[in-house]
């Protein structure tokens, strides 16, 4: 794509500055290249996740398109967008005011500290812009092999079940979720995903039946896989499906790994974001004819309403939260078990360790975790939060309750697996005929019939058998599978 240009004059300038005020303060990050482009442009990389080369896809142009008329009709603007490589790319609207600019740059920098200095990205492939585009030039060749329908209808089957990945993979020693090599020829070329799907020794349909009696009997794995919820690279393993298939799935699983990170830390990056570009902008780059314009941006995007968090708003007011209290020592055991509520109320020990604590925080936490240990009943009650609940008799959506502890189990409940239910293996050979089992770990919220069904139907797809769940329904432990023809639900026998 060469609809992108580099900064110059004024905007060269500019980035010098906001950079030169970023490392003072004591931000850290990989060198961020600047690149502006007009809106149409920003779209674009936006629906392909911020990546000028990605593989076809329909949904790409469907984001675009989504993304594009948003634009149109002003129900939403893209200032900007960074990517998490090295160098960190971040491309800038060209239509953007001047103070607009300030603000996105120093925007910029805080994701860029974010990114590189987070727990959580620390097995991120910061050389993900040649990923993206060499997993872009293997689909396409598989395209050409195998045929543009089988191919695309196999990545939206796998699609399907992306987010069936484990959290926790990010930080486990030695991680790593690279799957490509520097050539991209389909015959000799093996990527790591496609090596370790042959050391399965399940590769082709023919051998299923000879594999499950007499090599490697899959019964025999349900104590090693049991309970994992990486699913994807389950699939990718043990599958029996052709070798280009496993080589896509280890190809979106990587590209599901890269990006979820960003996932589990949306309200701090944003949040960590929001408080540089603040802390910038109000201390020093901003004159003071472009106040006013600056207020008006930013108030724009902290707004929240009655019905969503905005994780921008809540991750900046919780930072400077914990700034302050940690300024004035409004933490610990003392603080923690005084009772006298005008001592506490004007509590102020003076231990200035605020900075020090939230670089700290920066360093260690997901949104979970941060929300968890610093979401505190004089936050919740200073931002004004509640839970609501739909009213059929009035036909509106109604506050449910105020309680900082239901509060506080409402947003943790949504932020757990980015809101999505947490599934694990149990085994790959249910009833003995090698299906496949997964267990819902139940955590008060039920599976929706619609996705679970259709997820199912996906799974049988590349499991080629059977395909069941255990969850709850209304409180009944039930068992819902799909064997190829019909969608079936049991009771769970004890």
């Amino acid at each position: 794509m060469n609809r992108t240009k580099p900064l110059t004059g004024e905007l060269a300038s500019l980035r010098d500055e906001i950079l030169g005020y970023a490392t003072d303060y004591g931000l850290t990050f990989y060198p961020v290249m600047f690149e502006i482009c007009n809106y149409d442009t920003v779209c674009i990389l936006a629906a392909n996740g911020g990546f000028p080369t990605r593989y076809p896809h329909w949904r790409f142009g469907m984001e675009y398109d989504q993304l594009n008329k948003g634009n149109t009709y002003g129900f939403q603007k893209i200032y900007e967008l960074v990517i998490n490589t090295d160098p960190c790319y971040a491309y800038l609207l060209s239509s953007n005011r001047f103070v607009d600019q300030k603000l996105v740059m120093a925007h910029v920098y805080g994701h860029a500290d974010f990114f590189k200095n987070n727990a959580w990205f620390s097995s991120t492939n910061r050389k993900m812009m040649d990923v993206m585009a060499n997993h872009g030039t293997k689909i396409r060749r598989y395209m050409e092999k195998y045929g543009v329908e089988r191919v695309e209808n196999f990545i939206d089957t796998v699609l399907s079940f992306e987010n069936l990945i484990d959290m926790l993979e990010l930080v486990k020693p030695n991680a790593t979720f690279d799957t490509d090599q520097e050539e991209v020829d389909i015959k000799d070329d093996r990527s790591q995903a496609l090596k370790s799907f042959m050391r399965s020794k399940i590769g082709k349909p023919e051998e299923v039946e000879k594999v499950l009696k007499d090599e490697n009997p899959l019964d025999k794995l349900d104590e090693e896989i049991r309970g994992g919820r990486d699913i994807m690279r389950f699939l990718m393993d043990y599958a029996p499906i052709e070798e280009w298939e496993a080589d896509i799935i280890g190809l979106l699983r990587e590209e599901a790994y890269y990006f979820l990170p960003q996932r589990i830390t949306k309200i701090m990056n944003e949040g960590w974001a929001s408080y540089w570009h603040s802390k910038i902008l109000t201390n020093k780059a901003l004159r003071s004819s472009e106040i006013f314009d600056y207020a008006d941006v930013h108030s724009g995007v902290m707004a929240m309403n009655a019905q969503n968090i905005n994780p921008y708003r809540i991750g900046i007011e919780l930072f400077r939260d914990i700034e302050y209290r940690w300024d004035t020592g409004k933490f610990g055991k003392d603080y923690l078990e005084c009772n006298n509520m005008s001592e506490k109320q004007n509590w102020n020990k003076d231990t200035k360790l605020g900075k020090e604590k939230i670089f700290s925080i920066r360093k260690s936490h997901n949104d979970i975790t941060f929300i968890d240990e610093f979401f505190t009943q004089e936050f919740c009650e200073r931002m004004q939060l509640f839970t609501y609940k739909y009213n059929p008799r009035t036909g509106r959506n109604e506050i449910d309750s105020r309680d900082f502890e239901t509060i506080k189990a409402k947003l943790l409940q949504q932020l757990t697996n980015f809101g999505n239910p947490v599934i694990e293996i149990e085994s790959a050979n249910y009833k003995n005929r090698g299906d496949l089992l997964l267990r819902h770990v139940h955590q008060g919220v039920d599976l929706d019939v619609g996705m679970t069904n259709e997820t199912l139907r996906n799974l049988y797809k590349v499991w080629k058998r059977g395909v069941s769940i255990t969850t709850q329904v209304e409180g009944v432990n039930k068992i819902i599978s799909f064997d190829g023809k019909e969608i079936s639900e049991t009771s769970e026998s004890k």
